[in-house]
């Protein structure tokens, strides 16, 4: 797919200079409203029909062939595959663990999942709010203790947790940073909903005795990925409080 550096300039934002593709951008460029600001610089397909339901994610996994549900994360292509009986019933872009901080590569289960879970470790920047991890799903938990989830957070465009995986959620957004003004984009919410079925979405803190199987593959890409027309790097959007590992 062919495509240019275009740097967003004041008071332009994906609506208005895509329309009604800004989402199929927003997932190419696998960032949300809040960081596609002015001075960032987006990657632009030369034909924006080229990017209609842009998915990386192969459209049939063999290995998931026998299994309901079953989870791929990509890391290089930063983005999230859910398949049943292999093949792909929806995917999503993500943000991973920073540099220092990665998330681990390798074969894992689902086991735990909570609707309104919360950071014991970070808050919202310059307050005391414990950092949201909304529709959180724990897949991993470390010889020391830590534990790695699936949830709603910040998707800015490059790897930037503390080793979660984060999935889109504008609600989240504005409710604590007042933008977007109307939510559209919940794939926090549409993976959970899907993992759960036929569980009712309720506040419980569940442990799931038969969650899906997840591979995490790859590497992740170093940060500092986007450039402007002339050559030169450009610094990615800046970061929020990041999400909990507990």
């Amino acid at each position: 797919m062919e495509w240019e550096c275009q740097r967003l300039r004041a008071h332009e934002t994906l609506e208005t200079l895509f329309g009604n593709r800004w989402v199929d951008v927003a997932r190419f460029n696998r960032i949300d409203r809040r960081h596609a600001h002015p001075g960032i610089s987006l990657k632009v397909p030369r034909r924006l029909e080229d990017v209609t339901g842009f998915t990386p994610m192969p459209q049939e996994y063999p290995l998931a062939a026998s299994e309901a549900k079953f989870i791929l994360i990509d890391l290089a292509e930063q983005f999230l595959g859910a398949y049943e009986y292999g093949r792909l019933a929806f995917s999503a872009p993500i943000a991973t663990g920073e540099k220092r901080n990665e998330t681990p590569a390798g074969e894992f289960t689902i086991t735990a999942a909570h609707r309104r879970h919360r950071s014991s470790l970070y808050t919202i920047e310059k307050t005391n709010i414990p950092y949201p991890m909304n529709y959180a799903l724990l897949f991993h938990v470390s010889k020391e203790g830590v534990a790695f989830w699936i949830h709603g957070r910040d998707i800015p465009g490059y790897p930037a947790s503390h080793g979660c995986i984060g999935l889109y959620d504008e609600l989240m957004q504005k409710t604590y940073y007042g933008y977007p003004r109307e939510p559209i984009l919940e794939d926090a919410r549409t993976l959970y909903t899907w993992v759960l079925a036929p569980l009712p979405e309720d506040e419980k803190y569940r442990i799931l005795d038969n969650g899906p199987r997840m591979h995490i593959v790859g590497q992740a890409p170093l940060p500092l990925r986007r450039s402007s027309q002339d050559g030169s790097r450009v610094r990615p959007a800046p970061r929020i409080a990041p999400e909990a590992m507990h």
